[in-house]
């Protein structure tokens, strides 16, 4: 019987792999090293040892590796981890991509490079192993320190940027030439594309995988996950982007879940089978007669790694506050290139942007610098004390105080950071809904609808439908007056102008947004119509039912986007204990000149400006628990006001109150010096079981309010906590409910309910 070619290819590779990878094992080096050395053995360029024949199939094979280990690299990484890097990493790595691409593009026009061999090199060099500084830190037992904290989120930060750098390499090859405008397109479309495959997975995949993973085995389970790997490099690159866009796409969304550790584990051997063959044929490409050639060049790009991924890294962790020793040594641990390296070299091969001469050098470079790498690290405390000792006093002085004092005293108030956090995560991915549901309407409904109806018709109620959607995320992504836009506001004067600018923006980009329909269907002067558009929007915007259907969405959202949290607090023991930690409560005497002194709580509204609601006044030696909305606050009156700590402390702020004693949480508040009498505040936990007269309706039309004279203060949806939740919330089967009301009602509600939650 004949045996395929790629058979015989194979065990020749991974034999010779397999006693090259335990040498290196033996002799304490990266394997990544050992598998290049096996593939230069096997390749045509090393004719004294047996040689692989079929070098296409062996290349095809090559590409499912960077596939896979794209996918892998995706499961590592989520949007948790991006959030907890920090400013630090963002700006390390902002500083050091762009200074080695410009180092990269001027070695490489200096050394007689073409301009696309001058830019990729750039490109290439700007990255970091990330296998081998992990690998070294643990050979080194340097885990654990906080430099090396700070080198893992930069390697987070560096891999996104090489998924964008592989989107420009894609569109350089469509256009041969540099366009700015279309590059920019090309970027612009991709981050729209990515806000809807991250909201459409993390909306979609949790979902799935909890109602199928009781019907899947292991090897179901192996099949669906590299099943959604393939499908979203398919969708990749249908859609114009690097295959490897999509595998690390289709990771980080199954990072997401809870049953990302199963996952990973089951497809570690797959990935490690064929990022060894990728790694082989890394080696199969070396010439050692280019090396030769190119032997200058070789030791200038590799001068131009080590010095400049020091200098820039360095340089980027001092300007983000750290000290001298932490930048100096994470500086050493990223100055090498790797494996993201040689997948970029890789695809500017596969489209025809590099010389051929390029792809061995880059090689040549990367394995020196992998050697290098250890000896780099080791050498961090003397390169600190060697740089230490010959900066000017003055200048270590200076930057004593810049990244300690200075850095701290900014970092105190985070409120600036976590308001534009929000703000920009929520136009992105409302803005981004909302122009997909104008893209989709314009290039798919209307072609549909002209089809079965009239031309004009077709474009009216394909407008219809597109500012129905629209105004699902209208509301959320305006959002003007929160807690965090309160707190700001309250500060200082200075803060008022931003902040109406930054609202005003809002504003310009939903308009914009709104107006694309109008424009390409009916060629209206956008100006004519925008006030008309916006007061449409807004109004369906403020509708029950439009609210009733985003919260549906958000909720589901979110709680599968926190599932792994979530699933950690349980196996922690914290299970909801939300509560306690998040609701607390303020006591005042209002003074004589309050000017809400006689005035009845609902025309105060405290819910709706302050997000405070006033669950108990002591008036006259009478308790009234949730008072009635037209009550009123009289002068010596004390008054319990419950709320989110950020909404209490503006309270304070706008009502111009002496905070006399500390915020109390709710679970304090009644365990401490609350007297015990009948009609004293209670608090309890309800489960809805899906067969309560209130279950499937909006807390408005729940009428626990009026019927039973109870508070809700939050929900718990499958483990995610809604804190203070908006009246049209659905109540759905699973839901737990936290109320507040007197013992006496709070306890007819638990007994009418027998389901009350341990």
């Amino acid at each position: 019987m004949h045996i395929p070619v790629l058979i015989s290819d194979l065990a020749v590779m991974m034999l010779t792999a397999g006693i090259i990878t335990i040498l290196f094992k033996r002799m304490k080096q990266p394997l990544i090293l050992g598998y290049i050395l096996a593939g230069f053995l096997t390749s045509p360029y090393f004719p004294l040892f047996m040689t692989v024949e079929d070098t296409e199939a062996i290349h095809t094979w090559s590409e499912i590796g960077i596939i896979f280990l794209m996918f892998h690299l995706g499961l590592e990484f989520n949007l948790h981890k991006l959030a907890r890097v920090g400013g630090t990493a963002i700006i390390t790595t902002i500083i050091e991509v762009a200074g080695m691409l410009a180092a990269g593009f001027g070695a490489g026009r200096l050394l007689g490079f073409n301009l696309m061999d001058s830019i990729c090199l750039g490109g290439m060099l700007s990255m970091s192993s990330t296998t081998v500084i992990i690998k070294v830190f643990d050979e080194l037992n340097l885990k654990g320190k906080k430099y090396t904290e700070m080198v893992f989120g930069t390697l987070v930060i560096q891999d996104i940027v090489g998924i964008f750098m592989m989107v420009i390499l894609s569109t350089l090859a469509v256009s041969k030439n540099i366009s700015g405008g279309q590059v920019a397109g090309s970027l612009a479309l991709m981050v729209l594309y990515l806000i809807i495959w991250l909201i459409l997975g993390i909306y979609l995949l949790p979902t799935f995988f909890n109602r199928a993973i009781r019907y899947m085995n292991d090897e179901m389970l192996l099949v669906v996950s590299i099943g959604i790997c393939f499908g979203m490099v398919l969708l990749a690159d249908w859609l114009g982007f690097s295959t490897a866009l999509g595998a690390f796409l289709a990771g980080s969304l199954l990072a997401g879940t809870v049953h990302v550790e199963r996952v990973e584990n089951l497809t570690r051997g797959v990935k490690d089978l064929f990022g060894a063959v990728f790694f082989l044929s890394v080696g199969m490409m070396v010439d050692p007669a280019m090396i030769v050639k190119y032997a200058v060049p070789i030791v200038v790009i590799i001068l131009v790694t080590l010095a400049g991924k020091l200098l820039f890294s360095a340089l980027g962790m001092l300007l983000s506050g750290q000290n001298m020793e932490n930048s100096i040594s994470a500086g050493l641990a990223l100055a090498q290139i790797g494996e993201f390296a040689f997948i970029i070299a890789n695809l500017g091969n596969k489209l025809g942007l590099i010389s051929e001469f390029l792809y061995p050098i880059v090689v040549a470079v990367s394995v020196i610098t992998t050697f290098t790498t250890p000896y780099c690290i080791k050498a961090a405390p003397f390169a600190v004390r060697f740089v230490e000792s010959r900066l000017p006093e003055k200048m270590k002085t200076k930057l004593n105080r810049y990244t300690s004092a200075e850095q701290q005293e900014e970092e105190q108030d985070n409120d600036w950071y976590a308001y534009l956090r929000k703000y920009f995560f929520r136009i992105t991915v409302y803005g981004g809904l909302m122009l997909v549901a104008a893209i989709a309407g314009i290039r798919g409904l209307q072609p549909f609808l002209a089809g079965c109806v009239p031309l004009f018709l077709s474009k009216i109620l394909s407008c219809a439908l597109i500012y129905f959607v629209m105004a699902v995320f209208v509301r959320p992504m305006l959002n003007l007056h929160n807690n965090l836009f309160t707190s700001l506001w309250l500060k200082q004067v200075s803060f008022h102008l931003p902040l109406l600018v930054l609202n005003m923006v809002k504003l310009v980009i939903i308009t914009a947004i709104a107006m694309i329909p109008l424009r390409v269907f009916f060629n209206v002067h956008p100006v004519l119509l925008a006030v008309a558009v916006m007061l449409v929007l807004l109004f369906f915007s403020r509708s029950r039912f439009m609210a009733t259907a985003y919260l549906q969405l958000e909720t589901r959202f979110l709680r599968n986007f926190n599932e792994r949290i979530i699933r950690q607090e349980e196996q922690a023991g914290r299970y909801q204990t939300w509560l306690d930690q998040q609701l607390f409560i303020l006591s005042f005497i209002a003074p004589e000149d309050a000017g809400y002194l006689e005035t009845p709580l609902e025309s105060l509204s405290w819910g709706k400006v302050y997000n405070v609601y006033v669950v108990k006044i002591r008036h006259e030696g009478h308790q009234y628990i949730l008072p009635a909305g037209n009550m009123e606050i009289h002068a010596g009156d004390k008054v319990f006001v419950a709320g989110e700590e950020k909404a209490l402390q503006n309270f304070y702020a706008l009502t111009r109150l002496p905070q006399t004693r500390p915020l109390r949480t709710l679970k304090e508040f009644m365990e401490t010096d609350y007297p015990d009498v009948e009609n004293a505040l209670s608090v309890c936990a309800i489960k809805i079981y899906g067969d309560e007269d209130f279950a499937g309706k909006s807390i408005r039309q729940s009428q626990l309010r009026s019927r039973w004279d109870c508070l809700v203060l939050g929900v718990q949806r499958d483990g995610y906590p809604i804190i203070m939740p908006d009246p049209d919330l659905l109540l759905t089967r699973g839901d737990i409910l936290w109320v507040m009301g007197s013992n006496n009602h709070v306890g007819q509600l638990a007994a009418k309910y027998v389901n009350l939650a341990e």
